[in-house]
């Protein structure tokens, strides 16, 4: 495949696409931070900052603007949010142009790609000037054009997948405004979240099959099928993980709010004292409640975070189990012991960074470190799922 790749793809593009692999890590990592720092509505407009491009330095010049309404402007928190906004915006730009290189052999296909972009593009001050429909239309028009395009293209030359990430890209730039707009809905925030890993993703799919490096095995066939089976039980619990953040239920099970005479309960691996507490799965899992209501710090009562925390650990031991047991199988396979200590070394620290969650209450650097052991982890098996091939047929 790569022999029929390469021909077709511009002489850097492997490496622009490693950039944006590792671009995204940053910016998957530090929206982590800027969620658990509770800064996601720290510039209440979008795409600026209180009516600036970077964020205002002081609290009065902030206040001619009409943002200051919705929120008092928090120094420390703005510039947070601003910059993260900037590197998804960079992100962009990468991609776009891994886009462009991928469609530049198609029939009319650098075409299509500029002429959505500037859809999209155009919608961006038909928003700022209060035109919600207009701007909704450009984007979803542009967005239109790269998914037919995306249908239309064969991925030989990589083609398919640039015009599905930059599509996927667009929609992260609506979740990102609609975070803010929708006052952080929890629904929003988890597909934010997981929009953010489908692009890692997909880049990282990309980049590898650009460079190259095949590992061949003959069991390849059925090693990516436990792989695909693994990536999809760790997007379910990175799901499971994000709606616990935004639903504000990761100390459901006690911690922090505890006083001294209540230490003697564990809440892990029990939960307030309980193996088996009282949980409200229906209303914790509810996923739209409306327009309105502003989540920050959470409004679900304790028996429905408790439900949401309870499924998170559940999943997490299926998770664990299986991608251990996968690195088991990985291990006894010749030139694979690398990866199936990475592997198996990965799930056992982010086990235990869950649990460090629990224990000390949410340190912000551990929180965080839990979602980059999240992302360490899809690296690990996109890695593979690009990389296995059969042995090459020898005529």
């Amino acid at each position: 495949m790569n022999a029929i790749v390469r021909p077709a793809l511009a002489r850097h593009f492997h490496r622009i696409a490693w950039l944006a692999v590792l671009l995204t890590a940053c910016v998957v990592v530090f929206g982590a931070f800027v969620r658990l720092s509770d800064a996601g509505l720290s510039c209440p407009d979008w795409p600026t900052c209180y009516g600036r491009a970077t964020w205002p330095s002081a609290p009065q010049d902030a206040a001619a603007h009409a943002a200051s309404e919705i929120r008092p402007f928090e120094t420390h928190k703005a510039w947070r949010e601003q910059v993260h906004r900037h590197l998804a915006a960079s992100l962009g730009v990468l991609v776009l142009v891994l886009a462009l290189l991928a469609a530049r052999r198609r029939r009319f296909g650098v075409a299509q790609v500029v002429g959505a972009s500037l859809l999209v593009a155009a919608a961006i001050p038909a928003y700022m000037q209060g035109h919600i429909g207009l701007a909704f239309a450009l984007a979803g028009a542009g967005e239109a054009v790269l998914l037919l395009a995306a249908l239309r293209w064969s991925n030989i030359d990589l083609a398919r997948a640039a015009a599905l990430t930059l599509a996927v890209i667009v929609f992260q730039a609506l979740l990102g405004k609609w975070t803010v707009t929708l006052l952080l809905k929890p629904i929003i925030v988890m597909g934010h979240l997981l929009g953010g890993l489908a692009t890692f993703s997909l880049l990282l799919w990309m980049a590898w099959r650009a460079t190259g490096l095949p590992i061949r095995l003959a069991d390849a066939r059925w090693l990516r099928r436990w792989v695909i089976a693994g990536i999809v039980l760790l997007g379910v619990q990175i799901a499971l993980g994000g709606w616990t953040s935004a639903n504000y239920a990761a100390l459901a099970c006690g911690g922090g709010g505890w006083t001294t005479a209540q230490h003697h309960y564990l809440d892990f691996p029990r939960c307030v004292g309980q193996w088996w507490p009282p949980a409200d799965f229906h209303e914790g899992f509810v996923l739209w409640r409306g327009v309105g209501v502003d989540y920050e710090g959470g409004v679900l009562d304790g028996a429905s975070r408790i439900a949401i925390q309870m499924a998170h650990r559940m999943m997490a031991v299926v998770v664990a189990v299986y991608l251990l047991w996968l690195a088991l199988r990985l291990y006894r396979l010749p030139g694979m012991r690398g990866w199936a200590t990475t592997l198996g070394l990965l799930v056992v620290a982010q086990v235990s960074l869950g649990i460090l969650n629990v224990k000390l209450a949410l340190p912000l650097s551990v929180a965080v470190l839990h979602n980059a052991g999240a992302l360490a982890l899809l690296f690990v098996l996109v890695t593979l799922l690009a990389r296995l091939k059969e042995p090459e047929s020898v005529a």
